[in-house]
């Protein structure tokens, strides 16, 4: 019997599967990394569902693939998840893509999987780009553990919660970061976790790759004189076991005043530095006055 080739055994393997979601990772920049599994996908599938239909138009135009198109994203979710669902359990078969990278990693993507799975409904992933692990790949931190925080979000008293809670983490950590907030956001991880290494990654993959490794401190500087461009995967080691914080050498008052740079009130900074050092607001005070 003649051996199949690989197309052939790519079909035997891969057929599409009614009343199934694909998760189908899409390039981060450089198009030429889609598989060729994912591309047989999106072409085999009865409808994709897309976080913005009008990039993923111009990715499966580029293609050559012509698919019905349906938006599912934050703000339309509740409404859309359970009409792709009534699909899918009626046998269509669906591919779920988002702008880059894989489905259901900080994205909306999470919740019809969820929706999927207490309905019945199969799902199955077609791995590929992610921008999170590429950027740890190229940080030159330890890649053994690590966790990942996507985008930091709330209120300032969210941030700092969520950022507490991070403070003694030991693995390596992964944030998502918009060019606009770049700056504000380094200022904060500094206060919370010192003068660590860190890598900022942008443009991952495109022409303009960028891998800043750096600490940081030095990145705060260096965006308070340099305008961020592009999207950014900041990734931050862990917190060491010497218990090592960026103040150790500060008196109270260079504390203090190091926090009011950043743009806090007064209270809000001595509040900060007696959190810091583990005492009461009243210690603060008595140090600033004598």
């Amino acid at each position: 019997m003649k051996e199949p080739n690989f197309e052939e055994k790519f079909e035997e393997k891969n057929k599409i599967e009614s009343g199934t979601l694909y998760l189908v990772a899409t390039p981060i920049g450089n198009l030429a990394d889609i598989s060729y599994r994912a591309l047989k996908i999106l072409e085999g599938v009865d409808f994709i569902a897309a976080e913005d239909t009008r990039n993923s138009l111009k990715l499966l135009t580029y293609f050559g693939i012509s698919k019905p198109l349906v938006s599912y994203f934050e703000h339309n979710k509740k409404e859309r998840g359970p009409q792709i669902i009534k699909r899918l359990s009626d046998g269509e078969s669906c591919a779920l893509i988002t702008d880059a990278g894989t489905p259901a990693i900080s994205d909306p993507g999470e919740d019809l999987v969820r929706l999927c799975a207490e309905n019945g409904v199969k799902v199955t992933s077609v791995p590929g780009a992610c921008a999170a692990i590429t950027a740890l790949t190229l940080s030159g931190l330890d890649t053994r553990r690590f966790v990942f925080e996507g985008f930091v979000s709330g209120t300032k008293s969210e941030v700092d919660a969520h950022l507490t809670t991070l403070k003694n983490e030991k693995r390596t950590m992964i944030f998502y970061e918009a060019p606009h907030r770049l700056s504000e956001t380094l200022e904060v991880f500094y206060l919370h976790f010192g003068d660590r290494k860190t890598a900022l990654c942008r443009e991952i993959t495109k022409l303009n790759e960028e891998v800043k490794r750096t600490t940081l401190a030095e990145a705060v500087a260096f965006y308070k004189e340099n305008a961020p461009r592009g999207e950014y995967v900041i990734v931050i080691e862990g917190a060491t076991d010497d218990g090592e914080c960026f103040w150790k050498d500060m008196s109270v008052q260079e504390q203090v005043d190091y926090y009011i740079s950043l743009g806090m009130a007064k209270m809000d900074a001595i509040k900060e530095t007696a959190r810091a050092r583990g005492v009461g607001k009243s210690a603060i005070y008595k140090e600033l006055i004598n």
